[in-house]
């Protein structure tokens, strides 16, 4: 089986398939040349189906959610992008709790739990990610992560297409700062069921606007980016070690370490994938030649072939 016939299955399988798709267009970064093929996933059955039958022909392939931590290389990727987006984003209330598909955004399921009066998810909203991704790496802000209110996850095992069922601290699930089980098994979030508390509707609204106001104040929200460039050293903060190194404003191409927040390197206009792996690897260098810190970059590159 080629790309081509790959495609094929897919739309039998009831997918959308774009051949030469930007990839621009699907990431918060907005660098990126095309594709062979974008295919929306519609299903549990369809990703586990594609993905053997990717790995039984050697066809090469990633998995892009909403694209808000990684970036592309300019001349594209040679090979499929299985999308987990509008196909895929199914939310549904239990009681206290919200199934969430791997493609709804972050920002969807905290409405809905806003909506129900479920209080526990007020530190994700504003995140620019999809619920697959921000379980995937653990996402969090404000003293809160995706593992305080996470109970269960299905996932897919991309070496075999094996779908598991995932319980906090069963089945040798760990969750920690911006690193997960699903990272080093190599596995891919499907979905995730959210376990919160009846709260007060108006104090939820409250903290969530409060939190988004203190992002909109002190975030370069206004630029591409791919938020927080790089982890926080233990201790330590990333983006007042970049800049007491003296980099605020730093620019290569047009990749800029954001003068509003040095953690953030934005596209300031025009960048492209290498300005911004360049200007990373600049901060890296320059940040541990002055402070002894190792930065470890968040931001994922998927390169063209």
């Amino acid at each position: 089986m080629n790309m081509s016939e790959l495609c094929e299955l897919a739309a039998e399988l009831g997918c959308e398939v774009k051949y030469n798709e930007p990839l621009s267009q699907h990431c918060s970064f907005k660098i990126g040349g095309c594709c062979y093929a974008f295919i929306e996933i519609n299903s549990h059955t369809s990703i586990g189906e594609l993905i053997r039958a990717a790995n039984e022909s050697d066809v090469r392939y990633c998995i892009l959610g909403n694209g808000s931590n990684v970036i592309f290389d300019d001349r594209g990727f040679n090979g499929v992008v299985f999308h987990l987006g509008h196909l895929f984003s199914e939310l549904e209330i239990h009681e206290e709790s919200i199934l969430a598909y791997a493609g709804a955004s972050l920002n969807r399921l905290c409405m809905l739990a806003y909506e129900n009066s479920l209080t526990g998810l007020e530190f994700a909203y504003g995140i620019p990610g999809s619920v697959g991704g921000a379980i995937f790496m653990n996402a969090g802000a404000y003293n809160g992560e995706i593992n305080d209110v996470l109970s269960k996850v299905e996932a897919l095992d991309m070496n075999t297409g094996t779908g598991y069922l995932l319980q906090k601290h069963l089945n040798g699930f760990y969750m920690g700062y911006r690193k997960t089980s699903f990272m080093d098994k190599n596995m891919i979030v499907l979905s995730g069921l959210f376990t919160l508390k009846k709260g007060d509707k108006t104090e939820i609204k409250a903290k969530m606007d409060e939190l988004m106001n203190r992002r909109r104040e002190k975030q370069p929200l206004d630029y591409p980016s791919a938020g927080s460039t790089f982890k926080r050293p233990e201790g330590l903060f990333a983006g007042k070690l970049i800049q007491d190194s003296g980099l605020r404003g730093c620019t290569i191409g047009g990749a800029q370490v954001s003068e509003k927040h040095c953690g953030f390197v934005i596209n300031k206009g025009g960048a492209t994938s290498n300005d911004v792996l360049k200007l990373i690897s600049h901060i890296q260098d320059t940040v541990f030649e002055k402070t002894g810190a190792k930065l470890e970059c968040e931001v994922r590159y998927i390169p063209y072939e």
